[in-house]
């Protein structure tokens, strides 16, 4: 058994991201695989710079059709066995928002799960999208490998996980429904919220509006996860949400975990 450490990060634009010093940072992480939601790019705006590309990993980008919208990426150490960009569900696949890479042991996932905060045709395309992924994530339970799935997955799951959370009961992220659909991945299908597994301490946020002085009072939300399969129960080793420096408004999600790729 080995080490592997792998980086989720919403960038919300990776040129902006690359601007404020992310890949200088991630140089340093020694990641094996990173997930980054929200690029905002195609990738022609990004093929020509090799920033976009570090050395030593393998790159591959999934692009929303529309120009400037969601997007997702991985990097890996380790060259994949199988690369799947797509889940199937042709709407959300048209939105850039699922990538996944296979090893022989383990599969990582880059998700970007859809807000509904702009308004009520975008929280029905989330419901729509929550009732599709369910049915996917079942899917991934039964395949011979466990499933470690990174990204802004748009819902936070309890009070903890918010601080003004009794102000946002009817706010898109935080409503009955979307709480209640957590609850049954990780109650009922037995997938793993792994950052609570080691850490269940107050005021651990992941994303800040740009609002206010939301960042600065730490008035945030936790949304973005690593949600693994049954079988990664016990194997992480060191969770970290880092906010030294700020590339997004989301802060990056590290784990380390004892596993084999």
């Amino acid at each position: 058994m080995s080490n592997i450490k792998i980086i989720s990060l919403n960038a919300n634009g990776i040129r902006a991201a690359a601007k404020k010093g992310v890949f200088d940072w991630l140089a340093q992480q020694k990641a094996d695989v990173i997930c980054i939601q929200e690029t905002k790019a195609q990738l022609d705006q990004l093929i020509d710079n090799p920033i976009f590309f570090p050395e030593g990993y393998h790159c591959t980008y999934v692009d929303a059709i529309k120009k400037g919208y969601s997007g997702v990426a991985v990097y890996t150490k380790h060259r994949p066995l199988k690369v799947i960009t797509q889940m199937g569900i042709e709407e959300f696949d048209n939105e850039g928002r699922y990538l996944e890479v296979q090893f022989e042991n383990i599969a990582v996932v880059s998700l970007y799960a859809p807000s509904g905060s702009s308004g009520n045709e975008r929280q029905q395309a989330k419901f729509r999208f929550m009732d599709a992924f369910m049915q996917h994530m079942k899917t991934l339970k039964r395949r011979k490998r466990e499933y470690i799935i990174c990204g802004d997955w748009n819902i936070a799951h309890k009070e903890i996980d918010l601080k003004n959370w009794k102000g946002n009961k009817k706010n898109s992220g935080f409503l009955p429904e979307e709480r209640a659909w957590l609850d049954q991945l990780f109650e009922q299908e037995g997938y793993i919220d792994v950052f609570r597994e080691i850490n269940q301490q107050e005021d651990q946020y992941t994303w800040w509006s740009n609002r206010g002085q939301a960042w600065a009072k730490n008035v945030g939300w936790r949304i973005d996860y690593h949600i693994a399969t049954p079988g990664i129960l016990g194997k992480a080793r060191r969770v970290e949400i880092y906010k030294e420096q700020r590339f997004s408004d989301h802060a990056p999600l590290s784990i380390d975990y004892e596993l084999q790729l």
